[in-house]
This record gives C-alpha cells, structure tokens and sequence, in this order.
C-alpha cells in the first residue's frame, strides 16, 4: 500500500481546525520534552549540552505555541507543516510570526479593546444565550497573541548561543553552540564548537566568531567543510571539535515523506495497529575532531590549520514501546544501524 493511500482524519499538511492545532501542539510538546530527558539519561550529549540542547528546544515549542494561538480560529489562513523529512512547521510560519511581531502595535491599534471584547462576549453568552462566534473568538486569540508573544523568543532561522568555559575534560578551552532552522529541510540542527583561543581578550573576538558562524555553519553541509570554513576565517580560533545534532525528522500522522520509519507508522496507523497519535523521532549526532595542526601560506602570513579526523557519525530512533516493536517488524535493517537499540519515550494518550 503507497503512503499516498493512506487516509486518516488528520491526512493533510494543512492544519486548518482548532482540533488540528491542539492535537499537533500536544504531540509535539510532549515528544520533545520526553526527547530532552532521554538525551540526558543516556548520555548522549554531556550535562553542558543537555542545557543548551534544552534551551534550543523551548524556543522552538514557543514559537509552536504562538502559531497555535496564532492560528486556532482563524478561518482565512492555515498553519502548514512540511511534508518533507522533517515534520515541523514549514520555515515561513516563523517568518511569518516575525513579520507579525514586527507590526504589533500596528495591529495591536486595529483590534477591538479588550473590555469592548469581555462586555461583548458576557452579553453573548450570558443574555443571549448563545455560543461566541469564531470571528470574535479569533479578535481574542489575535489580542493575546499579539500582547503576550515575544519575538526574542522565536525560533529564528539562525540563533547563536553565548561563548562559554567548557567543562573540564573538553577538546578545547571554550564552547559556544548555535542552532538553526534548514530552510530546504524544514527542519532544526543544534551544534557545538569546541575550541581555543589565541589573543587576551575573547571578549574582543566574539563579533568576528558570530558573524563567521552566522555566514558559514547556517545550513546543513558537509561537517569538515563547515569545520574547515571556520577555521580558515578565523585566524585567533582554533576549533577542535565540531558536533552537531540533526533534529528530526519527527515520524507522525502529518507527515507524509518516503522515509521507511514514517512509512511504517503510517501504515501501521493506517490498518489500526497503533494509535493515531503514535510518533517516533530520528536524531543524528555527527562531529569531526582535530587531530593535528599545520601552518600555510607565505612566511610573513602564515596561519594554523587544523587536520580533521574522519566525520564520526551517530543514528538513533526515539519512540514508545509499541512504536518500537513495529519497527523492528518492519524495518529491522535501519534498526540494526542505530547506534544503540531504539530508545523508549513515553506514548502519548489523546482523549
């Protein structure tokens, strides 16, 4: 059976009903928050990283969130999520939650004043007796949307993290971490570089760090060609380990891509096997380490270089129990190539 056969009541890439938003906004919350403790229990990113790790993952269940609120009554315009290997929103939604905020006053002035708004839905329900209707429910959702989201906490396309000790024990002296969203994926990558510094004062070098980061590691490309850039445009830097997290795609009823996992689910939701708020979540840790340096260029220019390892790369699958054994029945050769064996979340239970 092809995936495009597969019928569900949630078979579209369109959220477009308040049914829609609470169930996608649920599941997506509760995957990460399980995904974020199953990377600290089993190790696979030291305490440093967990925070960082976490800190990313809020903005993006914050700005999930805003869209939630953005769009729950809202009967011209739909959320959209990628169909693609990924299983996230579609990268414009944050921009459009960033155009938004930008105009907040603007729109702020445009609706009805709150007070306006309580008399009027008082009176609604409590005289008339009758049910509010969704243009006005939408005037509500629209006031707190635009008077409590906070555009420094939207998931932006690039977000960079502070320049920090590392612990002890680290490949280099100094960690900073950056996280940005694949506009061709749809999907988000957290990484971390750890590195040392040749000068006095990092203080002095951190506009030059951040702006190489920003032009050079802002997608996802080959790890020791980013490890390279880097290294090449800063001269003071001198990076020695590179890791980055490949943060999804997330297997769920939306999506709709070829990979064999979300087939799977699919399918197994498709013939009633498992629930339709089943889902599973593929992470991949790559990171390339410096093995040796080296000077180039001429005698009055010569800079030190790094010599890259080979790209360690890490597969591992995310998902409750029975998700799990559906996979080993099914897709028992990608399962063999995880890095450990697929590790338990919680399963979601929708009322």
């Amino acid at each position: 059976m092809s995936i495009n056969h597969i019928v569900t009541p949630l078979d579209s890439a369109v959220l477009d009903s308040k049914e829609h938003y609470v169930f996608y906004h649920k599941m997506i919350d509760f995957a990460f928050k399980e995904l974020i403790v199953a990377v600290q229990q089993h190790g696979l990113c030291n305490d440093q990283e967990v925070r960082l790790f976490k800190q990313y993952c809020d903005l993006l269940l914050y700005s999930i969130e805003a869209m939630r609120i953005k769009y729950m009554y809202d009967e011209e315009d739909h959320m959209k999520i990628d169909l693609t290997y990924s299983g996230f929103p579609n990268y414009l939604e944050f921009r459009y939650l960033f155009n938004d905020l930008e105009l907040r006053d603007d729109y702020l002035n445009k609706l009805t004043p709150i007070q306006d708004l309580k008399e009027e839905f008082l009176d609604t329900l409590m005289r008339k007796k009758k049910p509010v209707k969704r243009s006005k429910l939408f005037q509500a959702a629209s006031i707190v949307y635009y008077s409590s989201v906070k555009k420094e906490y939207i998931f932006n396309r690039f977000v960079q993290g502070k320049i920090m000790d590392a612990v002890d024990d680290s490949h280099g002296k100094l960690l900073t971490s950056w996280s940005f969203y694949d506009v061709a994926l749809n999907r988000p990558f957290i990484c971390f570089m750890y590195f040392n510094y040749e000068g006095n004062e990092i203080d002095d070098y951190k506009a030059d760090i951040y702006e190489v980061l920003k032009a050079t590691a802002d997608r996802k490309m080959s790890l020791d060609t980013m490890a390279y850039a880097i290294d090449r445009k800063l001269p003071k830097v001198f990076p020695k380990l590179i890791r980055r997290v490949d943060l999804g795609p997330i297997h769920n009823v939306f999506a709709k891509d070829e990979n064999r996992v979300t087939h799977s689910i699919l399918e197994g939701i498709g013939k009633k096997e498992i629930p339709l708020e089943s889902y599973a979540i593929s992470l991949e840790i790559d990171e390339v380490a410096s093995r040796s340096e080296f000077k180039e260029g001429g005698f009055f220019s010569k800079q030190i270089l790094q010599k890259w390892n080979d790209i360690f790369k890490r597969k591992y699958v995310f998902a409750p129990h029975r998700i799990i054994q559906l996979l080993h029945n099914k897709t028992p050769d990608i399962m063999d190539d995880l890095e450990k064996h697929p590790i338990e979340l919680a399963g979601l239970k929708m009322k």
